[in-house]
């Protein structure tokens, strides 16, 4: 027991040491809270400091990608009005262009009304002059008769045909059969197997253009006309005209008329109940008939096949026709005679009489 004291009483660590041990040890732990207590306080401050620093952060960031898709839409709203400016500009171009082309245009126009207009002006002076040419025939044309077309003959020679060459509505009729081209049977049978320019060269057939033409001439200005060429049948000479009136005013179908007749090769028999079918046809009906005539015709209304036809029965054939003519028409016969028709002067003569038309036979070179 006494040794065990002993080594008690001798040990380095008493209760004392170890109350300072603890008391120490206290001590550190204690001012290890208080550190430790002040870190977590700022630790969390620091800690809030932060979370504002990123909610700052983060509302900068928002703002700026506002602010960034503000930037993006500006950017495309200017980019589409570049392009739509762009656009304008090329119309403006454009809108340019098409006013130089026009104002060039509008120049040229210009220039050509300008041109327009002194032809205007010379086709004016041209026009009086043509009017004073115009009036000063006319005053000729009064001493001398009005005439719608010229007729060339020889010389200055006058006739005293007794043919009446007025009227509104003036018929002309030609014999374009085979007869017509020449005086005699022998040379008729002889021309008629000819070529087709001879036939028109036959002398007969040349006097009997001639003469049309010359009644064309005669005819009264301001009148209309017809002219019919027969044979078996009867048409107009100038196309497209059958069954209508022409005006003497106008010159191309005169002149159409009489080129058309004289292109007719004679040829056929001779209707002429056909013919006179011809004025019941025209409406209204003409004033004055001239009927440019062989002879006696040698067929009725068909033709027939008979080679050789009597006096007789041409007579006939004649009378029959002669039924045709309407009342208050007078027709003017222009023979041309043929041997071996002896009936033909006389009854045409009678027909001048019943229509108070007029009958001549005319001299060889007339007209």
């Amino acid at each position: 027991m006494r040794s065990k004291r002993r080594r008690n009483g001798n040990s380095v660590f008493g209760l004392s040491f170890l109350d300072v041990m603890f008391c120490g040890f206290g001590s550190v732990l204690l001012l290890v809270m208080i550190v430790n207590a002040d870190t977590l306080s700022r630790r969390k401050e620091v800690h809030q400091d932060l979370r504002g620093e990123v909610t700052r952060l983060e509302t900068e960031v928002t703002t700026g990608e506002d602010y960034l898709a503000a930037l993006r839409n500006d950017m495309d709203e200017a980019a589409r009005r570049i392009v739509e400016a762009r656009g304008r500009s090329r119309q403006v171009v454009d809108d340019t262009a098409q006013i130089e082309i026009a104002t060039a245009a509008r120049r040229q126009q210009t220039r050509a009304e300008r041109e327009h207009v002194k032809r205007l002006q010379a086709d004016l002076k041209t026009l009086e002059q043509e009017r004073s040419r115009v009036a000063a025939q006319r005053e000729r044309d009064k001493e001398r008769g009005a005439r719608v077309r010229r007729f060339l003959g020889e010389g200055d020679r006058q006739y005293l045909t007794g043919l009446r060459m007025g009227g509104r509505r003036v018929l002309i009729l030609v014999d374009g059969s085979a007869s017509m081209l020449d005086r005699t049977i022998v040379n008729i049978i002889r021309l008629r197997n000819m070529p087709d320019a001879l036939k028109r060269g036959a002398r007969k057939w040349r006097r009997t253009t001639r003469s049309v033409d010359w009644l064309l001439a005669q005819l009264p200005s301001g009148s209309q006309f017809q002219v019919y060429v027969f044979n078996t049948k009867a048409q107009a000479m100038v196309a497209g005209s059958d069954g209508r009136w022409l005006s003497t005013a106008d010159r191309g179908a005169l002149d159409q008329a009489a080129a058309g007749l004289r292109d007719w090769v004679p040829q056929g028999g001779t209707s002429l109940y056909n013919a006179f079918e011809v004025i019941r046809a025209l409406d209204p009906a003409p004033d004055n008939v001239f009927l440019l005539t062989d002879g006696l015709p040698t067929q009725g209304s068909a033709a027939s096949g008979d080679s050789k036809v009597s006096g007789e029965r041409r007579l006939s054939l004649f009378r029959r026709a002669r039924e045709r003519v309407p009342k208050g028409v007078p027709v003017n016969t222009i023979l041309f005679p043929i041997e071996g028709d002896p009936f033909a002067s006389s009854e045409f003569w009678k027909l001048a009489v019943a229509t108070a038309g007029s009958f001549l036979a005319p001299a060889r070179d007339w007209p």
